[in-house]
């Protein structure tokens, strides 16, 4: 399975981000934007978005991130820890962008980061994340 097959099906079956209304861009392999727009579905209190949306976002950053650095050797990767340290609350319409980066790749684990930025490019979180190889076929997203 080519790289970019990978990847379609990772966006097309991840339903979570879907529901949470997340994309993403790949800008070269291990650094990946992750974008949010905080809707009212995000809140936790009728002013800020509930921290685990914006845990949710750090993962998902620093997961593709992961992803893009084996997919083409049809391999996955799964979180096995992260670390996330919020500085700032998130707000109502804030457009969220996170960015990784890649810390450490060896060949069964990956050492991500992401930071993620608000509308007024503050920075209102960041996490660093472990994350563990895997050959495509355990993922579901291939047959043995």
């Amino acid at each position: 399975m080519t790289s970019n097959v990978l990847l379609n099906k990772y966006i097309e079956t991840n339903n979570f981000g879907q529901l949470l209304g997340m994309h993403f861009e790949i800008l070269s392999p291990g650094n990946t934007e992750y974008y949010l727009t905080i809707e009212s579905k995000h809140l936790a209190t009728p002013l800020a978005a509930h921290g685990g949306c914006t845990a949710a976002l750090l993962d998902a950053t620093m997961g593709v991130g992961a992803l893009s650095l084996v997919c083409d050797k049809n391999k996955v990767v799964a979180t096995l820890e992260m670390k996330v340290s919020f500085l700032k609350s998130v707000v109502l319409n804030d457009q969220l962008v996170a960015k990784s980066i890649v810390v450490k790749q060896g060949k069964a684990l990956i050492f991500m980061e992401a930071e993620v930025y608000n509308s007024k490019n503050q920075l209102v979180a960041k996490s660093s994340g472990t994350f563990t190889v895997l050959n495509a076929e355990k993922s579901g997203y291939v047959k043995n």
